[in-house]
């Protein structure tokens, strides 16, 4: 990796949790050169525009999400085990956002939808590949007869991102973390009332 390489990676792990704590808008120029220990003019140099950079900073956020998915899914065998670890990784966000600042696609999706539409189509491609990996995970379920044939993966998915992502914005609003703990119980237990339960094991002398 060159030089170039190197100062461009570090101006935007630098830039994401500006953008992510202040938003697009609310972040200036002067933060992002506080925050990079440049001046305009270098910055420019490596990114065309503030948009340029707002949206590599916020694919590094989503690449620092995917990341952490991936290490919590490692091992993990069966529907649920997986879902249930992806849900862990969102569960931690109020104390260890993957940016500081929270979730970085909650955080642009809300505030790009009418006004940055090059943000919003970013946080809607994030937020489809969050959904079409946990309906695929709900979809391999039925298929190997861990989860019920009426568990939809679409469905799942939907509520699965819905639930998560406003119990997050409600305990950072709140800054507490009671809204995570009502998801994550609700959804743990949604996902029992999908699992098809294994019938118990004959008797010896039924065998």
């Amino acid at each position: 990796m060159g030089k170039g390489e190197q100062t461009r990676r570090r101006i935007v792990a630098q830039a994401a949790p500006v953008f992510n704590t202040h938003g697009y808008s609310g972040t200036s120029m002067a933060e992002l050169t506080k925050a990079t220990g440049m001046e305009k003019g270098g910055i420019y140099n490596h990114f065309a525009s503030k948009e340029a950079l707002a949206l590599a900073a916020f694919d590094y956020g989503v690449d620092v999400m995917r990341a952490r998915i991936a290490a919590a899914l490692a091992g993990k065998q069966g529907a649920v085990a997986r879902l249930l670890a992806m849900i862990s990784v969102f569960a931690e966000y109020l104390e260890n956002p993957p940016v500081a600042g929270g979730c970085p696609i909650l955080n642009t999706a809300v505030e790009a939808i009418d006004t940055e539409p090059a943000l919003l189509a970013r946080a809607q491609a994030a937020m489809t590949e969050l959904q079409k990996l946990i309906g695929a995970t709900v979809k391999q379920g039925v298929a190997n007869g861990e989860l019920r044939p009426e568990a939809d993966p679409r469905r799942t998915a939907t509520i699965c991102t819905a639930m998560l992502e406003g119990a997050i914005m409600l305990a950072r609003l709140y800054q507490d973390r009671a809204p995570i703990n009502h998801a994550v119980a609700h959804l743990t237990a949604y996902f029992d009332q999908l699992t098809i339960m294994a019938p118990p094991a004959a008797p010896p002398e039924a065998r």
